[in-house]
């Protein structure tokens, strides 16, 4: 009898390559964003012809490919020409004008930023940007608190494309006109995968990150159908995690479906939103509806408006459809009474545990 055929031994792993499940893992090929990398490229390309570049804004939900789809056409860029610099900053991270000037500095070799006034800072980049042309790719836009540095950069520094990468359409809407009148953005949406290319995204991260043939398929498949349903791929790679870790934990030698059933059960316990991923604006739109729990949509927009909010109803309206997404809200219609059709938005009262992917 094989008693021990299945069993892992204690110096034996499932992974190959654990880093290929992290979302920051950038592989050779990215399927299905080639149509969005190659108007990327066009975007950049008067830059390599001695040119000044276009500007572009790219949206779409989060987990969905954007920040890799830069990320592979900055690296593309660095490997045709030494001419044009890229410069790529989260804007989760580095939120304020000094802090991107510090980065910007940083990025082009320049160390000395300590106790420089931000004036100071801006001097010393644009002299060394201007030297040659430069791409500005700048991530997670919607979490800047500052855009002073944008206007500088759109009117003293010569040769440039600007990438504003970003959850958020509206965020354009509300930027500073002075600003907005001289980016001129081409536009850019990343839509979400279908289920058939979160297949081969997920796929793909398989063939990295595992020891060949120890992900059973009937797992597989459930992993794909759960992360095509969220619209994240940043949760399938999680679950493929989670549940070669508790296959490790029963020392199997597969990743069986029983394994990708328990990591998914665990899951639905949480979500992939937290209350820091909303812009301030959200944040606020939600602390009003957890103080008016229950009452009708128009209800909570007088109070956002009597509290100063200057979005129109259409744009709270929208709001409110993306907290109920990410579970913040829910929504219940209701139709007839003297008020005809309309909306109740409770709050979201029930324990939340929340985790990162």
């Amino acid at each position: 009898m094989a008693l021990f055929k299945d069993i892992l031994h204690s110096d034996e792993s499932l992974f190959k390559n654990e880093l290929a499940l992290d979302y920051s893992f950038l592989p050779k090929i990215l399927p299905h964003r080639e149509e969005q990398q190659r108007y990327i490229a066009a975007i950049i390309k008067p830059l390599l012809e001695g040119r000044n570049g276009k500007n572009l804004f790219i949206y779409g939900a989060p987990g969905i490919g954007k920040t890799a789809a830069i990320r592979h056409v900055i690296n593309e860029l660095g490997e045709e020409t030494d001419e044009v610099m890229p410069i790529y900053i989260n804007c989760w991270q580095k939120n304020s004008t000094f802090k991107i000037l510090c980065e910007i500095c940083e990025q082009l070799g320049y160390k000395l930023t300590h106790n420089k006034r931000t004036e100071e800072l801006f001097a010393i980049a644009k002299n060394m940007l201007n030297k040659k042309a430069t791409v500005f790719a700048f991530d997670e836009a919607d979490k800047l608190e500052e855009i002073d540095f944008l206007y500088d950069i759109l009117e003293e520094i010569y040769k440039k494309s600007i990438l504003l990468i970003t959850n958020d359409k509206e965020w354009l809407d509300n930027l500073d006109d002075r600003v907005k009148s001289r980016l001129l953005p081409e536009m850019l949406e990343f839509k979400p995968y279908n289920l058939e290319e979160t297949k081969d995204v997920l796929r793909q991260r398989v063939q990295y990150a595992f020891v060949p043939n120890v992900l059973e398929n009937e797992a597989f498949e459930s992993i794909v159908k759960k992360t095509a349903e969220c619209q994240d791929i940043r949760l399938g790679l999680h679950l493929m995690r989670e549940a070669a870790s508790i296959a490790e934990d029963k020392s199997s030698r597969k990743i069986k479906p029983e394994h990708a059933n328990v990591a998914i059960a665990k899951i639905d316990q949480f979500v992939i939103k937290k209350i820091s991923d909303l812009t301030d604006e959200e944040q606020s739109i939600l602390e009003i509806i957890k103080k008016n729990s229950e009452k009708k949509i128009g209800e909570l927009y007088l109070i956002y408006k009597d509290e100063g909010g200057d979005l129109v109803y259409k744009s709270f309206q929208r709001k409110i459809e993306k907290l109920e997404k990410n579970k913040f809200v829910s929504v219940k219609k209701t139709s007839g009474g003297v008020d005809g059709n309309t909306s109740i938005v409770k709050y979201a009262t029930e324990t939340r545990k929340l985790t990162e992917f």
